[in-house]
């Protein structure tokens, strides 16, 4: 009895750990769940005379259920389970040089977008070392691999998550540049502006085509902020610090194709107003 609850008092410590192991290497919160508690059915069946290191133990024993799971995912060939959802927010506030770059780093969509092509055994060598800075000699023991062929496995994972953070920054960078265009002519009520980051058949609503969208968003706006919502770049309009419309872009190249005005946003989106020039300005 003294064991199991030295046991279940480690397990207990080390939990909230184990479950962002488990989210990192699944995607999916409720997958997460189901792992821990598969591990702790194992652990609590389990020889603890010889544990020096009980962190580092119950992490391996999660991180072999979640490597399980993963094989048995893909041989059931099943879509990927989705991006990790962000952290709630308590309301828009103000970017600064740190958050951006904390919102445009891999460790988001694009990484779990990127996650899902990878190989099990990839995935869970490039999660555990890069992530959780697990050693590579205790991943090679899961892997039931070399820590050499292990530290190859990480390598060739960050390498392709690398390319993917490289072109999603990139893109996040482009639709950023067009929705902020797109707000100061509207504000400016800079008609040829308008049409310009228009495709001929873009649509609002009810409203289609460049010419109708542009006449119907010329000389409005004027609230509208630049934002990135959910870390994809958008618009907002707030009133008394509180978002009450958000405007979702959908751009091909450098054109948008539509626009999706959401008057009751989720309250728990993560919304972060970005500076443009125009907006200090205005």
């Amino acid at each position: 009895m003294v064991e199991q609850d030295w046991l279940s008092e480690r397990f207990a410590e080390h939990r909230v750990r184990l479950r962002a192991v488990a989210h990192r290497m699944l995607g999916s919160p409720a997958e997460a769940e189901d792992a821990v508690q598969e591990a702790w059915v194992r652990v609590s069946r389990a020889d603890t005379g010889q544990v020096e290191n009980p962190g580092g133990w119950l992490t391996t024993v999660v991180a072999r259920v979640c490597l399980n799971m993963l094989k048995a995912r893909g041989s059931r060939r099943e879509d990927p389970t989705g991006a990790l959802p962000p952290e709630p927010a308590a309301g828009p506030r103000p970017a600064d040089p740190e958050d951006e770059a904390l919102l445009a780093d891999s460790v988001g969509v694009a990484l779990t977008v990127v996650l899902d092509t990878l190989a099990p055994a990839e995935r869970l060598a490039f999660v555990l070392h890069d992530v959780f800075a697990v050693p590579f000699d205790e991943i090679a023991a899961v892997l039931d691999r070399s820590p050499a062929a292990t530290r190859q496995l990480a390598s060739r994972a960050r390498r392709r998550v690398r390319g993917a953070a490289e072109n999603s920054a990139a893109a996040r960078s482009r639709k950023r540049e067009v929705v902020a265009a797109f707000l100061a002519a509207a504000r400016g009520g800079d008609f040829a502006g308008l049409l310009a980051v228009l495709d001929p058949d873009a649509e609002v609503g009810e409203i289609h085509g460049a010419e109708a969208v542009a006449a119907f968003f010329s000389g409005r706006a004027r609230a509208a902020r630049v934002a990135l919502v959910d870390g994809v770049p958008a618009a907002v309009w707030s009133h008394r610090g509180r978002v009450a419309a958000v405007f979702a872009f959908t751009v091909v190249g450098d054109r948008i194709t539509r626009i999706a005005i959401d008057t009751e946003p989720d309250p728990d989106l993560e919304v972060v107003h970005l500076r443009t020039g125009d907006e200090d300005r205005a």
